[in-house]
């Protein structure tokens, strides 16, 4: 049973959000954690909440179900990252202008899901 988490409005852009998400996409949950915790860049604890997220919606799911829960069999299935609304600021410049500055945010979207089990040929 997949489960889904989203982290909507998050303050770092898309293109440094992609590159963290491009290092735990197909990876095991628990390890994807594991990588995000000690990833260097800013936009890694954010992704790493959401994988949190994701498992921790799983396990409400299995127990609603009343399935037995394994969070070692979870695997990161999609992780992507969409472009959120765009803050425009303005700084001054020299000579009276003015210069806009773009604050870019991302919506960060993470689903996990079992790793499938291989079903016997007879």
């Amino acid at each position: 049973m997949e489960a889904k988490a989203q982290a909507r409005f998050v303050r770092v852009t898309p293109l440094k959000a992609r590159r963290v998400v491009d290092l735990i996409r197909g990876k095991r949950a628990e390890e994807a954690v594991a990588t995000l915790r000690f990833a260097p860049q800013a936009a890694g604890e954010p992704v790493r909440k959401v994988v949190e997220s994701a498992i921790a919606n799983a396990r409400v799911k299995a127990d609603r179900a009343g399935e037995a829960f394994d969070a070692s069999t979870l695997v990161v299935s999609e992780a992507y990252v969409d472009e959120g609304p765009t803050l425009k600021r303005f700084r001054p410049r020299a000579q009276g202008r003015a210069s806009r500055i773009l604050k870019r945010t991302s919506h960060i979207t993470v689903v996990v899901a079992p790793t499938p089990t291989k079903e016997r040929t007879r």
